[in-house]
């Protein structure tokens, strides 16, 4: 039993781990990083980056994939870039729409029996084609409420971390510690027991796609206070970095194992990874290679964990 123990800490310490030795990498590197500015600097885009894996997550929570997260968020961001600057309750009722939608894709996927996989594509072109209609070409502007609470200065750390732990603990709070969490993570580890259970399934996964939808509007709503405008392709690479973020935190495809924390820190990581090597003016494509090496070591020490676990257990 005690060693069960150590394994399940150690997994849930991979994370935090692995974001230890980059930051630690990062310092050595370039120690002028270890300031407030340099910090600020490195988690700029942090804060998008953790509700869009955030949102991935709670997909994931209940056994499904979402594809279309990256074209969703940059049809979010040219919403808030246009309606929610120029009229704002118009805009924060497409929103609230778009919400909406999401959840009724839950139910959807749920009473056809549809793969998400394949429902989610489709979404990502509705959403892209939506977001080129509304920004043919890369503009509008951010909401000044929106740019002024991203662009804040707390007085001890950079707004990005502040808000990153912010984000841990709601998505702590409302996935592991409140019935409704406990309902969507029972979903995606055993189905039929939730409904011999007497619960309902539809109404989980429609709040699961539900929650799904608002956390990836406010990364949209955040990436634009960031960039102080918006592109029908600004956030793209959101799908797999918000996958790879939950996969990095500890997350499953299967089964409903999901980690909020763990999640918001692999999309710190995520981003750490990407920017310290723009800071470095290292190319793009080797960003990219970067982010997927750290999650190919991570995931290998996960499979080596397994691995010590069954062996254990078979003695």
């Amino acid at each position: 039993m005690r060693l069960t123990i150590s394994a399940d800490a150690i997994r849930l310490a991979i994370p935090a781990l692995s974001l230890t030795m980059l930051l630690a990498a990062v310092f050595w590197l370039q120690p002028r990083a270890m300031s407030y500015v340099g910090l600020n600097l490195l988690f700029n885009l942090a804060v998008p980056i953790a509700l869009a894996t955030i949102a991935q997550m709670l997909i994931m929570a209940v056994n499904d994939l979402d594809l279309s997260m990256g074209t969703f968020v940059s049809f979010v961001a040219c919403v808030t870039a246009t309606f929610l600057r120029d009229a704002p309750m118009i805009g924060a009722l497409i929103l609230a729409g778009v919400v909406m939608v999401y959840a009724v894709l839950g139910v959807v996927i749920h009473l056809r029996n549809l793969p998400s996989i394949v429902v989610s594509l489709g979404m990502s072109f509705v959403w892209a084609g939506l977001a080129v209609l509304l920004l043919p070409a890369p503009g509008g502007q951010a909401p000044d409420w929106v740019r002024a609470l991203m662009t804040m200065k707390p007085p001890f750390a950079p707004m990005a971390i502040v808000v990153s732990v912010a984000i841990a603990a709601a998505a702590h709070l409302l996935v592991m510690r409140s019935s409704l969490g406990v309902l969507i993570r029972g979903v995606g580890g055993n189905e039929r027991s939730v409904e011999r259970a007497g619960w309902s399934v539809l109404a989980a996964r429609a709040a699961a796609y539900g929650l799904a939808g608002f956390f990836a509007v406010l990364a949209g709503i955040a990436l634009v206070g960031l960039t102080t405008s918006a592109d029908a392709n600004i956030a793209l690479r959101y799908t797999l970095l918000s996958i790879a973020g939950v996969i990095l935190g500890g997350g499953e495809f299967i089964g409903g194992r999901v980690s909020p924390v763990g999640a918001v820190i692999g999309a710190l990581t995520l981003t750490l990874a990407g920017s310290f090597l723009s800071f470095l003016r290292i190319s793009p494509d080797w960003q990219i290679g970067a982010q997927g090496a750290i999650l190919i070591i991570v995931l290998a020490l996960r499979l080596l964990l397994n691995r010590v676990e069954k062996r254990e257990k078979g003695r």
